[in-house]
């Protein structure tokens, strides 16, 4: 039965590859003839293009790095007879890194298709304009999860061993660790200068023309919200089968064929959910995202309680990934509220700027952190549920806690097993993000900017959402990758003939001291994006008033003259590569440390340190960038005093703030809590025999 829901695993991953070449086509086969629109695409196609041509490289070297340390240390040193089981793991995480690149390569090549044919499509209306925007973002979504399951299944299938699976894990995750922070740094560097320029100092428009930053803005788009935010739901999603193949290759049975057959049937659901998303010719672009969601959601439930029925699964590990899927929901909902224009903290973050921009930032804040609390208890709740449910399954009680931490894996498993339509919805953002910028270069009027202003402001909420969706997937997936940890130290002991570990008490100063270093990290990792944000926009604003000062003719907007587009997107894109590596390795660096320092002991307390305080750090950071970013628009839209308003410019002070808040430092940090929770797991051995105390 294991082979024949590996192969069906392969069919299903197939068929939304198959689907999203589809959507592919018929993205493309939709009209673009608008001549400014046209060389404007074509100016953020090369832009992007370069960016992440130059960061792939940079990767490339980095990864290099890895497979040869990978080879000589893990999952045991060379040294120690293991050669052949390496080389499997060497080749297992190169196609991770891979796997993960080519997903984010497919994503963008259509987003920079998607956002012009978008922007003419609202010369007719919004239906067609968000049809043009939501399959261009389910290209996405479908080739995200069809690559995660594909190579999760194949690797599996190919060696039989859940550690291997853990290395293909980490290089997905390494990748999108880098991916997710480059991309934040270029779209935020750009994004700021062009903002507290073009609308603070000059008082025109978000997307005009004259404004030298305008196309990095659009690039930025398209490098960090589609390739970066796709590497980064394609990590969780693999991390959490890998944590659940992990878990079901300990306890035996048919777990594994669980684990498989739940996630193809997500995969299944979300590709139902994307052929069903539909909006009226004066329908609302926000409640037809959330139908979408909850159509596959639906579909989900019954598929997999289907499958549990005839395939004699567990109840309990069913109701365990249904939890999980249900929190999930509701933390989407939970971030809606708080960044949601239609909402009332929105609506008291306006006003508030009436005042002044530092009751902008205060309140803003405020609103930040009060959100944090009912995401972490759903986390919470999600994590306690399945461990209740699952528990009793045990038969021998030595069995108990990988029983529970097992119905804690499928938890992450069933949050994530919608991400296809959650990365539809995501990457729908960005594109219409743009079309609304190229629909202003290419003068299309006053009515299409009111059409692709509804779809960027729904596209605004959707990516909110998003990301609490996936760092609150983060946080169960990375309690099951605690459980993991476990599972590969007390393996590794076992081999070792020494005693294991089960559970960290926080008494034992060794896990002490790992906590309070875990917990620092989050912290450190976000200044040092922000700082990197900080440094390049510095530089980009140099550069946009000198070509304000030099270009005769361009602040004026006289006909002919252009700014030079090319020297922001080089500052972007330099700045980006220059800072993308210290922070994630110094992520990394610190596991090794306090590895060698203090043992196993010391790194479950620097997980668990590094869990607790990544996920308030990333919910916060997210939910209080998106919060400023709709609060600006709110007013743009006339409200508060509208644009050119005191109440305005704070807004915009505001969302410059939360810029690096929500697109750079907050969405990295839950892929940095999952990169150290898998280095980790595959340290494990060494840290077990390697350490000072």
């Amino acid at each position: 039965m294991e082979n024949v829901i590996l192969y069906g695993s392969i069919l299903v991953a197939l068929l939304a590859f198959a689907f999203a070449f589809w959507l592919y086509l018929w993205v493309k086969r939709q009209p673009c003839e608008n001549r400014k629109i046209i060389k404007a695409t074509g100016l953020i196609r090369a832009g992007a293009r370069t960016f992440l041509r130059k960061e792939y490289l940079v990767l490339a070297r980095f990864a290099g790095v890895a497979a040869v340390l990978i080879f000589v240390f893990l999952p045991k040193p060379v040294w120690q007879g293991s050669p052949v089981h390496n080389i499997w793991m060497v080749a297992a995480y190169l196609c991770g890194t891979l796997f993960s690149a080519v997903a984010g390569k497919i994503g963008l090549e259509v987003a920079t298709i998607a956002n012009g044919r978008s922007a003419e499509a609202a010369k007719q209306g919004i239906k067609p304009s968000f049809m043009a925007g939501f399959r261009g973002g389910a290209v996405m979504g479908m080739a995200v999860v069809g690559a995660s399951l594909l190579g999760v299944t194949i690797v599996y299938l190919l060696t039989r061993d859940p550690t291997t699976v853990l290395g293909f894990s980490f290089g997905a995750s390494s990748l999108a660790l880098f991916a997710k922070a480059g991309g934040g740094i270029f779209t935020k560097t750009a994004d700021i200068s062009a903002d507290l320029v073009g609308k603070v100092e000059l008082g025109i428009p978000e997307d005009d023309p004259r404004n030298p930053a305008v196309i990095a803005d659009n690039v930025g788009d398209n490098v960090g919200d589609v390739a970066g935010m796709g590497a980064d739901l394609f990590d969780s999603n693999v991390a959490s089968m890998a944590a659940a193949l992990v878990m079901a290759g300990v306890l035996g049975g048919n777990n594994v064929d669980m684990v498989f057959t739940f996630a193809a049937l997500g995969l299944l659901a979300s590709i139902i959910g994307v052929m069903t998303a539909r909006i009226g010719k004066h329908g609302n672009p926000t409640r037809a995202l959330n139908s979408s969601t909850y159509v596959t959601t639906a579909v989900y439930v019954v598929l997999t309680a289907a499958a549990t029925y005839l395939l004699q699964f567990p109840w309990r590990i069913w109701g365990a990934c249904i939890v999980g899927l249900a929190v999930g929901v509701i933390i989407g909902l939970t971030t809606d509220y708080f960044t949601d224009d239609s909402k009332k903290p929105v609506h008291f973050v306006a006003h508030a700027s009436k005042s002044g921009p530092a009751f902008t930032i205060l309140s803003g804040i405020s609103y930040g952190l009060l959100s944090v609390l009912p995401a972490m208890i759903g986390i919470g709740v999600a994590a306690l549920a399945a461990y209740k449910l699952c528990a009793p399954l045990a038969t021998d009680p030595a069995e108990t806690m990988q029983y529970a931490l097992f119905g804690i894996s499928m938890a992450a498993v069933g949050m994530l097993s919608i991400v296809g339509m959650i990365v539809s919805n995501d990457a729908y953002g960005p594109i219409v993000d743009n079309a609304r910028g190229l629909a202003e270069m290419g003068e299309l009027g006053d009515e299409v900017l009111e059409i692709t202003d509804s779809l960027d402001s729904a596209g605004n909420t959707v990516k909110a959402v998003t990301k609490g969706f996936a760092i609150a997937a983060a946080g169960l997936t990375v309690i099951a990758l605690l459980g993991a940890f476990m599972s590969e130290v007390n393996t590794a002991a076992a081999e070792l003939g020494i005693a294991g570990i089960t559970d960290f008490d926080v008494m034992n100063p060794m896990v002490f001291f790992g906590l309070l270093v875990g917990a620092a990290i989050p912290a450190v990792f976000s200044a040092m994006l922000m700082l990197g944000v900080d440094r390049n926009a510095q530089r980009m604003v140099a550069e946009i008033h000198r070509q304000f000062s030099e270009i005769v003719g361009l602040k004026e907007g006289k006909e002919g003259v252009e700014p030079e587009y090319d020297k922001c997107i080089e500052i972007a894109t330099d700045g980006a590569i220059k800072e993308l590596i210290p922070a994630g390795l110094m992520a990394i660096l610190a596991t090794f440390i306090v590895g060698f320092i203090g043992g196993v002991s010391a790194i479950g307390g620097f997980l668990c340190g590094n869990i607790v305080s990544g996920l308030l750090f990333a919910l916060f950071m997210s939910n209080s960038g998106g919060l400023w970013d709709n609060g600006k628009k709110y007013v743009e839209s006339g409200h508060e005093g509208g644009k050119g308003s005191d109440a305005h410019k704070a807004a915009v002070v505001g969302d410059t703030v939360g810029d690096p808040f929500k697109d750079t430092a907050g969405p990295s940090i839950n892929t940095q809590i999952t990169v150290v929770s898998l280095v980790a797991s595959l340290m494990s051995t060494l840290f077990l025999t390697l350490h000072i105390f």
